[in-house]
């Protein structure tokens, strides 16, 4: 009965003071809810284990060092985790403190279920895969080893869960039925259990197929024997009761010997210092409960900086509703006086006021729900289709719990103090405080409510500095020069040899598109390229250039493009000699290349590239011409140093499996894009169209961090500031309030209404100085932790730091005119009066 009458006091009390409560709540559900939202992300992408039996005995493997050879690398991790298949086939037939092990790569599919075809992504897997992490089927049955044991023999294919509800409907008769993957007919075994999205976030497979039939159902050339190719990643499961050092120690055991004996006498023109590294390679083992995946890494920096700034806005906002409580008990220290003289013990008020706070609490909790609902919205907004596919924007029950505690934890924090304080005085003082004084409140309280808004003015000015560098990081973004022309430019890929053509098909192919692209009104120009431009992407080799000195440990890789005619044109990149290349440039044609600037620096050719030869092959043979050379564009990453770039003739270098079209119109490409889709109906309702796109669209998702993270830091930093401002409106209104006598003797005895203005705006100069000096210290460090999210910008630049001074400064001054300006109209007589 006790706590449900405290429940119903506090009820009536948060209705007694209507504009306290909403403000309180909508402070508390902002930062709540911005709290929930952002520790969902972190959850899903940096915390959250597979879901798979005892996700805790899964170990991630990587071999770090010298890989000479070929390496092929992911979304599931950087170069140093793979290996070549046949190690992974030695390490899964070693017997360890390692239960087993298990290998996976990703790809790209083009599949068709039902005469209907569209693109996605599939995940080859060892046949131990499932059987290792402990997953169930749903209906039929999953890969086996037995499935994996033959290369190119087993045509088979295990769907996920999703995928068969989505375009299966569910249908428990699918088992044995045909799907087609890349032109391949495969009998479909079963399909996995619900909840499972493969072991790579980011990389949510559609179809499961052994990786022993890469060659054959993909466009990979067949490298199983060759231990010089680096593709697989690999994991493992600890034996009961094994540890992480066992097993590195007996499977480094077995591996050394491998890598001395076997991989190492394969290796040509290596440096003895090179051969030394790559003898000491060893394999390293982590904890690989989250599974394996780049994002992992790349998504801690930028999530951790948002829960640093969400954090800041709640301390801000209960340092705000603990001003407000505080104000709040200071009216009812007569009520608590005489409920004390009453009877009423202290540890019963104590319970009554955190009641009141934890209901506060409870309902701004509540409202957080939606904040945090609409946070995860807007931060959808600015990801990549592939990135928000791998992320859940709905209320998850995580998300509900961390609200709940956070809701709890702060009713507590913002409640304790004002609740002791305003139930220390005993009657008598109280009393007296009631009957009128020169300066009421209490020291104590006011000395709190001061430190508090101080505190908030220095959390608002580290996160105004904070937003401030992260604003202009963007702006240098936007303003680099990309060296290319993206607007009124489109762009969209196909890729007809994983539905089944052939090389030559392939070719005949891409020749109707460009025609029919040409032809389409509104466009101006048509390329295409197999490295799609500002998409992350890279391909590289190592090159052989006319003049250049090679040898042991010497960098002469480059990256590469096979491109179409007048690609540079359309593109807008800018030829600085020679030529482009044209339709005539293809098979049986001299071959020929162009160059960028960073290429002809690095290989020592200078302005005089065009002309000298180069080779793609070996040694022996320079038989590439250099036909042009281009000023340096971006390539892969907006931000990213320029790299040294060569392109070659699509038409000349073998017809490719995949190719990027770009088309330059004179209207809007939006306007283009369903023309697009339409025209590619009619040249094969079978191909999918895959990241269809304008390049402005393609440039933004390039850069989505830095937009993602400027965006929010911005927003959440405003609303620190405004609720600073708040908080210092407040403190200073219930100042000039309790010291209206005061203000009364002073004016009687002769001072005038500029005299009391500033008597009050002194106050807010030295809380403002205070604030500032302290947030602008954290602010230097905030800096330094998020200099590799700065563009062209340090971490400490001074006309960041000014500006956000001068709009804080802003803020204070507004926040405390009005209580000095209201302090200056005290009518002395009023005052002397005043009860």
């Amino acid at each position: 009965m006790v706590p449900m009458r405290n429940l119903t006091l506090a009820l009536r009390m948060l209705r007694k003071t209507p504009f306290v409560t909403a403000i309180a709540v909508a402070s508390l559900a902002l930062g709540i809810g911005a709290n929930a939202a952002i520790y969902s992300l972190f959850d899903q992408m940096l915390l959250r284990s597979l879901p798979v039996r005892a996700p805790g005995e899964l170990v991630n493997l990587s071999a770090p060092g010298p890989k000479p050879g070929s390496t092929s690398c992911g979304q599931a991790g950087d170069c140093e985790a793979v290996f070549s298949y046949p190690m992974f086939r030695d390490l899964e037939q070693k017997q360890t403190a390692l239960a087993g092990v298990a290998g996976h790569v990703s790809f790209g599919a083009n599949l068709s279920v039902r005469n209907e075809a569209f693109s996605g992504r599939g995940m080859f897997v060892s046949g131990g895969y499932f059987g290792l992490l402990g997953i169930k089927p749903t209906i039929g049955r999953l890969l086996q080893p037995a499935d994996d044991g033959t290369i190119g023999a087993n045509y088979v294919a295990v769907l996920s869960h999703e995928f068969w509800r989505e375009r299966y409907g569910s249908d428990p008769k699918i088992v044995g039925q045909t799907l087609i993957v890349n032109g391949k007919s495969l009998t479909i075994l079963g399909v996995a259990e619900a909840g499972f999205r493969g072991t790579t976030l980011g990389a949510e497979p559609m179809v499961y197929v052994p990786v022993s039939m890469r060659a054959a159902v993909s466009t990979w050339r067949n490298a199983f024997e060759n231990r010089r190719s680096y593709w697989l990643y690999v994991f493992g499961r600890l034996k009961p009761g094994g540890s992480i050092e066992q097993a590195s120690a007996q499977l480094n055991a077995f591996y050394r010997p491998i890598l001395n004996d076997v991989e190492a006498p394969l290796q040509t023109s290596m440096s003895d210092a090179t051969m030394k590294r790559f003898k000491a390679r060893s394999i390293v083992i982590e904890p690989g409960a989250r599974g394996q995946s780049s994002i992992h890494r790349e998504a801690r920096t930028p999530i951790l900086l948002l829960f640093a700034i969400t954090g800041t806005v709640l301390l801000i906002a209960c340092a705000n509703i603990a001003n407000l409580l505080l104000a709040r008990g200071a009216t009812r220290a007569t009520e608590m006086g005489v409920r004390l003289s009453l009877g009423a013990s202290r540890s019963q008020l104590l319970r009554q006021l955190l009641t009141e706070s934890l209901l506060l609490a409870a309902i701004g909790g509540l409202a957080s729900l939606l904040v945090s609902v609409w946070t995860l919205r807007s931060i959808a907004a600015f990801l990549p289709a592939e990135a928000i596919a791998t992320i859940d924007i709905s209320l998850q029950p995580k998300m509900i719990v961390f609200a709940a505690v956070l809701a709890l934890s702060t009713g507590l924090l913002f409640g304790i103090f004002p609740a002791l304080h305003s139930t220390r005085a005993d009657l008598i003082s109280v009393i007296r405080a009631g009957a009128g004084q020169i300066t009421g409140g209490g020291r104590a309280a006011s000395r709190f409510r001061t430190a508090l808004v101080t505190a908030q003015i220095a959390l608002s000015m580290a996160l105004l500095i904070s937003a401030g560098l992260f604003l202009k990081s963007l702006v240098n973004v936007s303003r680099t020069d990309l060296g290319f022309d993206v607007d009124h430019l489109a762009t969209f890929n196909v890729s007809p040899m994983r539905s089944g053509y052939d090389s030559t098909r392939a070719g005949v192919l891409y020749e109707r598109i460009e025609q029919e692209l040409a032809a389409l009104p509104g466009v101006t120009q048509v390329t295409s390229g197999l490295v799609p431009l500002v998409s992350g992407n890279n391909w590289g080799n190592d090159v052989r250039v006319q003049g250049f000195q090679h040898g042991p440990d010497v960098d002469a890789n480059s990256r590469f493009n096979a491109v179409g005619a007048s690609y540079l044109a359309t593109t807008g990149m800018k030829l600085l000699s020679g030529r482009e290349f044209t339709t005539v440039d293809r098979d049986g044609s001299a071959k020929v290349a162009i160059v960028n600037e960073a290429f002809a620096k690095k290989f020592n050719l200078g302005t005089d590239a065009v002309g000298k030869f180069m080779s793609l092959s070996g040694a022996d043979s320079l038989d590439v011409q250099i036909v042009g050379l281009m000023k340096n564009s971006a390539y892969s990453e907006v931000k990213g140093e320029i790299p040294p770039l060569y392109f070659t003739p699509w038409r000349q270098d073998g017809t490719r499996s995949s190719l990027f079209f770009y088309v330059r119109t004179k209207q809007p490409p939006a306007e283009v894009l369903r023309s697009i889709t339409t025209m590619m109906k009619t040249i094969d309702p079978t191909l999918p169209v895959e990241d269809l796109k304008t390049m402005p669209q393609q440039v933004r998702e390039n850069v989505f961090l830095d937009r993602m993270i400027s965006t929010m830091a911005s927003a959440f930093a405003l609303l620190a500031t405004l609720l600073a401002g708040v908080g210092l409106y407040g403190v200073l209104a219930y100042s000039v309030a309790q010291r209206t006598r005061e203000i009364g003797v002073r004016m009687a005895l002769g001072a005038d209404g500029a005299r009391v203005r500033g008597l009050v705006m002194r106050q807010v100069g030295v809380m403002t100085a205070i604030g500032a000096v302290i947030g602008i210290a954290a602010a230097f460090a905030i800096g330094r932790a998020a200099q590799s999210q700065l563009y062209q910008l340090e971490g400490h630049d001074p006309m960041v730091f000014a500006s956000a001074v001068v709009v804080l400064v802003l803020v204070a001054l507004t926040a405390g005119f009005m209580p000095a300006r209201r302090a200056s109209k005290v009518d002395p007589m009023h005052a002397l009066r005043y009860d």
